[in-house]
């Protein structure tokens, strides 16, 4: 039987399919038939498959943006505490300056922690103001005389006053049995609303009406 297929098959003329036997017509149809669906879903699944492709390409970029807008979020928290934590030691700063009114008295407690040492004042001069942002410098220029353990004992306590002063431009001589400390002691204030108003305020150019 098979051979009988075979000489059918080498006895098919291609340019007359309609003298072809039954079984090669119905063979002939149904590859051509299984061909056109072959072709289809390569073509059908073609454009799933590049749908698929932009779909895992998009799932990538929005996995990376993710990842970045989690790193955000995160250093945005640690910024927020960081800001608190400044913002507090700010305040905690804040409060060891003294107001306008309040610089008299710190003047007083300077000269009162050299005095309760022993120590001479031969200078007590407190200079001019500098205004710097929202705080105020005051340089104080001193000398003292005194023993060794007093004059040290006093930078010591102008180191523990509530307010913040610090001592500068040391200079340490010899004056006669005991010795002499030159210094430039320097104290801050935060300016009050008024002052900070007026820094604000446009000044008015050389000639200008009042």
């Amino acid at each position: 039987m098979n051979l009988n297929l075979l000489e059918e098959l080498k006895s098919i003329n291609p340019k007359n399919p309609g003298g072809w036997p039954f079984p090669v017509k119905i063979g002939a149809f149904a590859a051509i038939f299984l061909a056109v669906v072959a072709v289809g879903a390569v073509f059908d699944w073609q454009g799933q498959w590049e749908t698929r492709n932009n779909i895992m390409q998009e799932e990538e970029k929005l996995k990376e943006t993710f990842l970045v807008k989690k790193k955000q979020a995160i250093n945005l928290d640690i910024i927020k505490k960081q800001l608190t934590e400044t913002q507090q030691s700010f305040g905690a700063l804040l409060k060891q300056l003294p107001n306008k009114s309040e610089m008299d008295a710190l003047l007083t407690d300077i000269n009162q922690a050299g005095l309760g040492r022993g120590l001479q004042f031969e200078l007590f001069r407190p200079g001019g103001e500098v205004v710097t942002g929202v705080f105020a410098e005051q340089p104080i220029t001193l000398r003292v005389t005194g023993n060794y353990d007093d004059i040290g004992k006093f930078s010591s306590d102008i180191s523990q006053l509530p307010r913040i002063v610090t001592l500068n431009d040391i200079s340490i001589n010899p004056a006669g049995a005991q010795l002499s400390m030159d210094a430039m002691a320097k104290t801050y204030r935060y300016l009050d609303e008024d002052e900070l108003a007026a820094q604000k305020k446009p000044s008015k150019p050389a000639g200008a009406n009042k």
